[in-house]
């Protein structure tokens, strides 16, 4: 399959690729990764990656935002899980809220008191639980309290808010939560309880503004309110992709794509040149024709198609062997099945792989490759245990297969099996030494294991695999790609991008490793320039290479241009090769519109590289 993208890549670090295996290529899904597991984990705060989930749409540099509230509301600083439930005596400080001077001051003051008197009273009664006579009292308060006590109102405010929370009124919640929000712009409590109003009211795109607020007043610190960004982004990113991928225009992948898609399998009847006795010796006849074939076949044609890579006619000829009930049409039915896959198109993939899968009289290897790819399928859909099914079917029915055991290895290795996933590549290497690409994930599946168990003596002995796989597959540049993964990973970051080097001088139109080495300039050296130089080359290279546009936009929301960010983000959405894909890409331009809308309002803006 396409290269794979980081595991986990300083500044913009992506969990499960877009465009490749999570263990770094050869997965059996086309678009959205082998396993096809959501891409939710992105640098959050500063300094090492902090992976949080979808809410880490806030990749922020190096510095931490300190909160700009506290004082006699809020004093103390933030508590990580601070529940945000009790009313307040203050509120956070609000320009013009000192003690006023001169005459009038006295009567003033009596006022004020007896306003902070009835709130007093109200808390009293709210932790009692007597929620409707501690609003009575807020109430009180609003009306004594003098107008021009900004700081004082607002906290009355969001302390009836408190009380209405309580009782589950929320769009009263709201109102007195703006009303607050209003007389103190900066008030956390007011914005974080308003968020949680208008997620009760469904009001997501209000409710990511908010949290969007909060997040930033509180230098991404405070649990809570990440969760529920990450939540509302996710919720956001689902229902507008849903929408999106219904109507979405088929778009085929680069060639680049493509051939590497092929390329992770080797029992693929389908994939393979055509037989001299299959095709004509005669040249074809005009630009973009296959030659002439032995047998009107329309899968023969299809076949010619790709070796021509005139890919946009594969589906059409398939068609045309599949309605005459050709002698090929099992073939077709693969065929077609796994260019609908490429396109993005699951829905029409799987009655073809159903049909190809129970046609007992078919190639058992054709079998074998619909269950691979249909399980594939499954795993991008988050549907684990039917991929597991149907890889195991594929092993019962075709046992020497190695490419069941390399691309079962994957799937284990996503639900975190690594010692079932080295089995499996085990036995795929023992049923073909010669594949580089399996010895090199098995070495990766090693070192993930070694790495997150923290094993130093695991690490070093992984770390030796991988010398071993470079020495004897000089030419695996997906063996390099992995350990430039690893080395990263150790921080050995001269010999990584030396790694990326040589897997560009073995595949130069690979987009990915340059949006990779690119990568790797910002971790290693803080070279934005040189990071953005090498991620354009990307896009240069292959115009569709959604990881290119994500990871750009990832950059630009952290130099704080919101609007090349959105742009980016949209391009790599029209490109996205999957649902929940495409769902990810919009959580991240929907982040950037929400930091967009919070600069407007409240003039706040994280920092930025």
């Amino acid at each position: 399959m396409a290269a794979s993208k980081p595991v986990e890549a300083a500044v913009v670090a992506a969990a499960a690729p877009s465009s490749g295996s999570a263990v770094g290529g050869g997965g059996a899904t086309a678009g959205a990764g082998a396993g096809g597991l959501p891409r939710w984990q992105l640098a959050l705060a500063v300094g090492a990656p902090l992976l949080l989930g979808a809410g880490a749409m806030y990749l922020w540099s190096r510095q931490r935002r300190r909160r700009e509230t506290g004082g006699r509301g809020d004093a103390g600083g933030l508590k990580r899980n601070s529940e945000r439930k009790t009313p307040e005596g203050r509120a956070s400080p609000a320009p013009g809220s000192g003690h006023p001077e001169g005459p009038g001051a006295h009567l003033e003051m009596n006022s004020l008191d007896r306003a902070q008197a009835a709130k007093n009273k109200g808390n009293k009664y709210f932790k009692a639980g007597k929620y409707e006579q501690a609003i009575q009292c807020y109430t009180e308060a609003i009306s004594l309290c003098p107008i021009e006590k900004n700081a004082d109102l607002s906290t009355f405010y969001q302390n009836r808010a408190a009380a209405f929370e309580q009782l589950q009124k929320w769009k009263e919640v709201a109102q007195d939560c703006t009303k607050a929000v209003e007389l103190n712009p900066k008030y956390v409590k007011a914005l974080f309880r308003r968020a949680k109003a208008h997620e009760k009211l469904d009001n997501k795109k209000e409710c990511l503004e908010d949290v969007t607020a909060v997040c930033i007043l509180e230098g991404f610190q405070n649990q809570q309110s990440m969760l529920l960004a990450d939540k509302v982004l996710k919720l956001l990113g689902k229902e507008k992709a849903k929408e999106k991928y219904k109507n979405r225009e088929p778009l085929m992948p680069s060639p680049q794509f493509i051939k590497s898609y092929f390329s992770s399998f080797t029992d693929d009847i389908i994939s393979q040149p055509m037989l001299k006795g299959e095709k004509s010796d005669e040249d074809k006849d005009k630009e973009g024709e296959a030659s002439e074939v032995k047998e009107n076949s329309g899968y023969l044609r299809a076949k010619q198609y790709m070796e021509e890579e005139n890919y946009d006619k594969i589906i059409s000829e398939c068609s045309k062997e599949i309605d005459a009930q050709g002698k090929y049409m099992a073939e077709a039915l693969l065929l077609r099945a796994t260019f609908y896959l490429l396109i993005g198109n699951a829905n029409a993939a799987k009655p073809d792989l159903d049909k190809v899968i129970s046609l007992k009289e078919a190639n058992v290897k054709l079998r074998a490759n619909a269950l691979i790819k249909r399980g594939s399928m499954y795993m991008q859909q988050q549907q684990p245990l039917l991929s597991t099914q149907d890889f195991n079917m594929a092993a019962d029915i075709d046992p020497q297969n190695a490419d069941v055991y390399h691309h079962r290895g994957q799937l284990k290795i996503l639900l975190d099996q690594v010692e079932e996933a080295v089995a499996d590549f085990d036995e795929c290497i023992r049923l073909r030494p010669e594949s580089a690409l399996a010895q090199a994930q098995k070495c990766f599946a090693l070192y993930r294991q070694a790495y997150t168990g923290n094993n130093s003596s695991q690490i070093q002995a992984a770390m030796k695999g991988f010398e071993e796989v470079i020495k004897k597959f000089p030419r695996c540049a997906e063996g390099y790609a992995l350990y430039a993964q690893a080395l990263t990973d150790q921080q050995q970051f001269g010999k990584a991008d030396d790694m990326y080097d040589k897997c560009i001088d073995l595949e130069p139109d690979n987009a990915t490793t340059y949006v990779h080495k690119g990568l790797l300039q910002l971790q290693w050296k803080q070279d934005l320039d040189r990071g953005l130089e090498l991620i354009s080359k990307a896009i240069e290279i292959d115009n569709k290479c959604d990881f290119a546009y994500e990871t750009m936009g990832t950059i630009e929301v952290q130099r704080g241009n919101m609007e090349k960010a959105i742009d980016m983000f949209n391009k790599a959405i029209n490109l996205a090769k999957s649902e929940m894909e495409m769902a990810h890409l919009y959580s991240l331009c929907d982040a950037a519109h929400a930091q967009t809308e919070v600069a407007k309002k409240y003039g706040l803006k994280p920092p930025t590289l």
